[in-house]
């Protein structure tokens, strides 16, 4: 009997097959249905016929046709790859059958904004006033054309053929050769939902109206985005100056029909047979249109925004971790007090220490946890206890810094030439290089990493008996049972994977187009990397979070603050009481959705909000006697400090 192994979300199923007339397409549900069989919470899914995916062969990354046999597609044992393509088909909206639309015009989208256009929560239309700036930038082009006038890009080759003009009746086949040609990155395709947010972001830089491109060809282009069809673009090629030429290159390929085109009406096909299925035609270029589609910082920014997007949701959400990690060890809160923070005040290492003591404040949430170890004899913590607000509240700050410049970027002209109306000239620059975006985010993926780098730490405390006062592992009956042995080696190998891949891409440049562009910002390895990153920042947490809640197990019936019991309750929704050994890694990606979804920081924000209305007024001066009173109030431990001889 045949048999196939499929990979799906990080786990490898062995799917055998009676019936070789089986397609493709059966092959993959039969795989989704193993999968969802595997997971406490059916993966996610509510039933096998809702999931959409196409399937790709491991060896080589052909796509494979749905509708194709596996006698015919697959040889016996072969291993191919499923990707989940379910999450960006639209959903269903709040208006009953009304479409939501963001009207752009190149100066006000958020990331925010743009992560739930990937998503597909909206459509796309141009406000009036980026219409008529469009249409004044592409008389501009017609003029320069009309005139013969010798302009890059527009009457020229391009890079190192810049001083090659080319004949008007050659203009629109340049346009072609340019994308054609451009077209050249490698490995696999960005996600639906990231290629969603290239062509969004695209369209907004269009809709500035510096670009060129006629009104008709941006209405296309915005078309296709209200369709979502999604050109194949291959993740790797580009060097991030002149632009992300290889990945736009491939999404413009597409709009002109040529290269492969997803949608959710059509799946995987030809780009031309994709744009017909929906009742669109290709995009003819006209002179400049090529340049005006390919020439930009999309790639790098797009990626950018959605890496800091889910690093401000992490961030949020590891204080929670934290707080719940440091009750299950029994820690004080003293190192939390506001005064300590008003004398050093970073905004984020203030904004942590907030949280913490929102959650923990015992007048405000009794915790019979804290109150049985009140009058213990010990004094300070471990820094990856005490030094919160420090860690966390640095990588807030790194956050909001690499925030601001991904919203000055995705609202920035980035082609060249910068067609200017008001003066009926272009002028050639380089606001194509993408050394803003790539330098923040080296630095965002440096910042986010030390949420995981903590993290592992308490990990280890919590895991280790003799720093733990809990079992060994947070198991009973072990040696029989190993517990959070291997979870806790998990971890370190992600902190140590995100070591290297912290190594900043924008120190490095490589001289390309025969030295014409010879300083590159490298920011579309930049923006891939901090996203990995970031994954393995969400994946760490998610393993304390559930030791935190096993380490729980072993300390009732006492119960903790009520944020953070809700935050338990949540948890123990999708993930069991650890019991015996059992099939960790499902319970390990139950609990990383969680904080994907945000789902920890919905359960926890409106505590921490109902607190923050209590106390605006508590960073005012107090007096030594009230802050006599108020230290213990919410302090947990006094006496004997267990800190290491050298520590002040």
């Amino acid at each position: 009997m045949p048999r196939y192994t499929v990979h799906v979300r990080g786990e490898w199923l062995a799917v055998p097959c009676q019936n070789c007339t089986n397609t493709i397409s059966w092959l993959g549900k039969e795989a989704v249905r193993r999968y969802m069989k595997n997971k406490p919470d059916n993966g996610g899914f509510t039933s096998v016929e809702e999931v959409k995916f196409y399937v790709r062969r491991c060896k080589g990354l052909g796509l494979l046709d749905l509708d194709d046999t596996v006698e015919d597609a697959l040889e016996d044992n072969e291993f191919v790859e499923l990707t989940v393509i379910q999450l960006y088909i639209y959903p269903k909206l709040k208006y009953g059958s009304f479409v939501q639309y963001i009207s752009l015009d190149g100066n006000s989208l958020t990331t925010e904004d743009l992560v739930n256009l990937g998503k597909g929560l909206y459509k796309i239309k141009l406000t009036p006033e980026a219409e008529a700036k469009v249409k004044r930038s592409r008389e501009v082009i017609e003029r320069i054309v009309k005139e013969q006038t010798v302009v890059y890009g527009i009457t020229t080759g391009f890079g190192k053929f810049a001083r090659t003009v080319i004949p008007n009746s050659k203009l629109r086949e340049l346009q072609v050769n340019l994308v054609r040609s451009h077209s050249a990155g490698v490995g696999k395709p960005l996600s639906p939902e990231r290629s969603r947010m290239l062509l969004a972001l695209r369209i907004n830089v269009l809709a500035k109206g510096y670009s060129g491109i006629s009104l008709e060809t941006l209405q296309q282009v915005i078309e296709a985005f209200n369709a979502s069809c999604l050109p194949y673009i291959p993740e790797k090629g580009t060097v991030g100056a002149s632009g992300d030429l290889a990945p736009l290159s491939h999404l413009a390929l597409g709009l002109i029909g040529e290269g492969k085109m997803w949608s959710p009406k059509s799946g995987w096909a030809d780009a031309k047979y994709v744009l017909e299925a929906h009742g669109l035609k290709p995009i003819t270029l006209k002179p400049k249109e090529g340049l005006a589609l390919i020439n930009g910082t999309q790639m790098i920014t797009s990626l950018g925004c959605e890496a800091v997007e889910r690093a401000s949701a992490i961030a949020r959400q590891a204080d929670i971790v934290a707080a719940l990690t440091l009750e299950v060890l029994k820690g004080t809160t003293r190192a939390f007090d506001t005064d300590i923070h008003a004398v050093r005040p970073h905004r984020g290492q203030t904004e942590v220490a907030f949280r913490f003591r929102s959650l923990l404040d015992s007048d405000h949430h009794p915790s019979e946890i804290a109150e049985s170890h009140r009058f213990c004899d010990r004094v300070q913590d471990a820094y990856t206890m005490r030094c919160c607000p420090q860690v966390h509240g640095v990588v807030n700050d790194t956050i909001t810094f690499v925030k601001d410049i991904m919203m000055t970027e995705i609202n920035s002209a980035t082609d060249n030439p910068m067609v200017f109306a008001q003066r009926a000239e272009t002028i050639s620059g380089g606001n194509f290089h993408g050394e803003y975006p790539a330098k923040a985010l080296d630095y965002l993926a440096i910042g986010v990493h030390e949420l995981a780098a903590i993290s592992e730490r308490r990990i280890e405390r919590l895991c280790n008996p003799s720093l733990s006062e809990l079992p060994a592992f947070l198991v009973t009956e072990g040696g029989l049972n190993s517990g959070f042995m291997i979870a806790h080696c998990t971890a370190a190998a992600l902190v140590s994977e995100n070591k290297a891949l912290c190594h900043p891409s924008s120190v490095d440049s490589l001289s390309t187009s025969a030295a014409t562009e010879d300083h590159v910002s490298m920011g579309g390895w930049a923006a891939r990397k901090a996203l990995r990153v970031i994954e393995h920042v969400e994946q760490v947490l998610a393993i304390e979070l559930l030791a935190a809640c096993q380490g729980i197990e072993f300390l009732r019936p006492l119960r903790t603050a009520t944020p953070l019991e809700k935050v338990y309750d949540l948890v123990r929704s999708v993930v069991r009481p650890w019991l015996k050994d059992r099939f960790m890694a499902p319970d390990i990606e139950a609990a990383h959705r969680l904080l994907v979804e945000q789902k920890v920081w919905e359960v926890a924000e409106p505590y921490i909000e109902k607190y923050r209305r209590e106390h605006i007024p508590e960073s005012r001066p107090v007096s030594p006697t009230a802050f006599t009173v108020r230290s213990l109030a919410v302090n947990t431990c006094v006496g004997h400090d267990h800190s290491h001889q050298d520590e002040l």
